[in-house]
């Protein structure tokens, strides 16, 4: 199969930016659809990428965003909203237009612990939407993620925000995460791509270590210079602390994400991940790279930059 033109569904999000670049670098034509083009504007530092503005993904707009395309990523996912119509109505729509458009090929990402009898939404749409995809008849691979960190992430850098509080009443510090480097999980996207061996296959795609979300917190804290008295929350305190974060501006957590982490993110931490075997890709620890994508949260790297401003005047 040669794929030389791949439409990205959620391409202008964190993971479609680092994927659009890494596929850019194979010269694959990449159209990448948004409801905000101004938001998304920086992609078009990406020689190969084509932004379209988009205001409803309908038949009609489907039609021509996949008009001379040999593949579709679909990477769309929201943690809070409508996730009926983000996980469910939007992989539907997509493997129709698919099916319109003669195009046999289309990746979908999922999430980890994803399933119908999950007691979180989140995960049963989730479940869902991969149903869809892999039963369409196309030639279809599915990655289900555990958290996945780099530059730009809504997980460790929101963990390292947090850890600025001189204290912190944090919910669930034992739930379980096997952390994913955004890298590693690109190039899983881009080498299967292509790959007729990973057709009607679904992958779980975790890091080399598992973490207690306490420990991620504490670690990002520390990275970034800061050290909080983190006090830990019993089941019923998190679900009460979740419940209230949900109203308020931000949203930093709901309800539905406490009933997600109450299940263990994790692939196996008692074996070595299966990427080299698949891939041959060596999966890379969280220590590796926080540190350098956090370090300009540090008071040492600001007092850095402001000696090396000061000196250049």
């Amino acid at each position: 199969m040669i794929i030389n033109n791949v439409c990205i569904f959620g391409g202008s999000g964190f993971v479609g930016r680092h994927l659009a670049n890494v596929l850019t670098d194979q010269q694959i034509q990449l159209r990448v659809p948004t409801r905000n083009y101004e938001r998304a504007k920086d992609l078009l530092a990406i020689p190969t990428v084509d932004l379209v503005e988009v205001t409803a993904y309908d038949d009609d707009q489907l039609d021509l965003l996949l008009m001379g395309m040999d593949a579709v990523i679909n990477l769309v996912g929201v943690v809070h909203g409508d996730f009926h119509n983000a996980h469910v109505e939007m992989p539907q729509k997509i493997v129709a237009a698919c099916r319109r458009n003669g195009i046999g090929r289309i990746l979908q990402m999922s999430a980890l612990n994803a399933g119908p009898n999950q007691p979180s939404a989140y995960l049963r749409s989730k479940a869902e939407g991969e149903r869809i995809v892999m039963t369409s008849g196309l030639a279809a691979t599915s990655f289900r993620p555990s958290v996945i960190f780099g530059p730009g992430d809504s997980s460790i850098n929101l963990f390292a925000r947090l850890g600025r509080l001189p204290v912190l009443a944090l919910a669930l510090p034992d739930a379980k995460f096997q952390p994913i480097f955004v890298e590693n999980v690109v190039q899983a996207f881009t080498l299967s791509l292509d790959d007729p061996k990973t057709f009607g296959q679904s992958y779980d795609l975790c890091g080399p270590r598992c973490y207690s979300l306490r420990e991620l917190v504490e670690y990002s804290a520390h990275v970034t210079g800061h050290d909080p008295a983190i006090v830990a929350l019993n089941d019923v305190l998190s679900h009460l602390e979740a419940a209230v974060m949900e109203i308020l501006p931000g949203k930093l957590m709901s309800v539905d994400n406490y009933y997600s982490m109450k299940i263990d993110n994790v692939c196996d931490c008692a074996k070595p991940s299966n990427f080299m075997e698949i891939w041959g890709i060596h999966p890379t620890m969280l220590e590796e790279v926080a540190p350098i994508y956090l370090a300009h949260q540090t008071p040492r790297e600001r007092l850095d930059c402001l000696r090396h401003w000061s000196a250049g005047r």
